[in-house]
């Protein structure tokens, strides 16, 4: 087993990914946070609250990273800065290398819920993104039908968010994020909400639609065997003010196969250190 590789941003040769989405510049990190504070002003407190203290990470193109670490750490402060949706108070943020000042047409953002719209039906969800950016009907029809056969929900099309399960719509959610075909992917626990079993299923399905396409992913998650199953490296952040404080790089094989990386002897000492890093036994506190 590995325990902390080389400063967080590089990865092995073993371990780097093969490919990477086009449109990518070349020898350029899909994603990179470079000397990043973010300050909330204060509410009915005496001072402004740091939650996020001298982040500094890369993410090359292909590469599946997870971020973990205490609530309220502002591992999703991370993402809502990556996608442009909040500025860093001091250093900055670079997608396919240009800062990031705004929403960002390389990057796609996906939740622990859906969001999808119950006034549309699945393929009209599939397709908002593309409809906003002015894609005419039959190109969005032809990604939408593509994408949902991918997603396994050929044939729901016109069926409606209420009529279909958990895990379908969390299907067809990953089928919206990928129709504007981003770069980069910003997942804030997408898969927490869902029974052991159909999480799984979805696992697969991501890390395999991840490899074939190159995409390169920051994911949030809580849960350590996830992160373990799906990332080609795991950062660990600090309590608040959060800052990441390890890298470890994930050599087990099999990124694109989850179910099967799963059964690999090394996966309990990777989720073990994890549990230190973290500092979780039976006396922890739950906040």
């Amino acid at each position: 087993m590995s325990n902390v590789s080389a400063p967080a941003g590089t990865v092995s040769d073993s371990q780097r990914p093969s490919g990477a989405a086009a449109g990518q510049s070349a020898g350029v990190p899909a994603i990179e946070f470079m000397g990043v504070d973010k300050r909330f002003p204060a509410r009915g407190r005496a001072q402004e609250v740091l939650a996020a203290r001298n982040v500094n990470l890369a993410i090359q193109p292909g590469e599946v990273v997870s971020l973990i670490g205490p609530s309220g750490c502002g591992k999703s402060t991370l993402l809502n800065m990556g996608s442009g949706l909040a500025k860093p108070s001091a250093g900055r943020v670079l997608v396919n290398g240009e800062p990031v000042t705004g929403p960002n047409k390389h990057v796609a953002f996906m939740l622990q819920k859906d969001l999808l719209m119950p006034w549309r039906t699945i393929s009209q969800n599939v397709e908002f993104g593309l409809e906003l950016r002015g894609v005419k009907a039959a190109e969005r029809r032809a990604v939408s039908e593509r994408l949902l056969a991918q997603c396994h929900l050929k044939g729901f099309g016109h069926s409606y968010p209420h009529q279909l399960s958990g895990g379908m719509r969390q299907r067809a959610a990953m089928a919206r994020t990928l129709a504007v075909d981003p770069l980069v992917l910003l997942m804030d626990e997408p898969f927490s909400a869902l029974d052991a079993q159909t999480k799984m299923i979805l696992q697969q399905d991501l890390a395999q639609t991840v490899a074939a396409h190159g995409k390169t992913v920051l994911f949030i998650t809580h849960d350590l065997a996830e992160a373990v199953a799906l990332s080609d490296r795991i950062l660990v952040m600090s309590e608040r003010p959060g800052t990441i404080v390890e890298e470890i790089e994930v050599d087990i094989p099999d990124r694109d196969k989850p179910m099967q990386r799963r059964k690999h002897p090394e996966v309990g000492g990777y989720v073990s250190r994890l549990m230190d890093l973290l500092k979780l036994d039976a006396h922890t506190d739950v906040h």
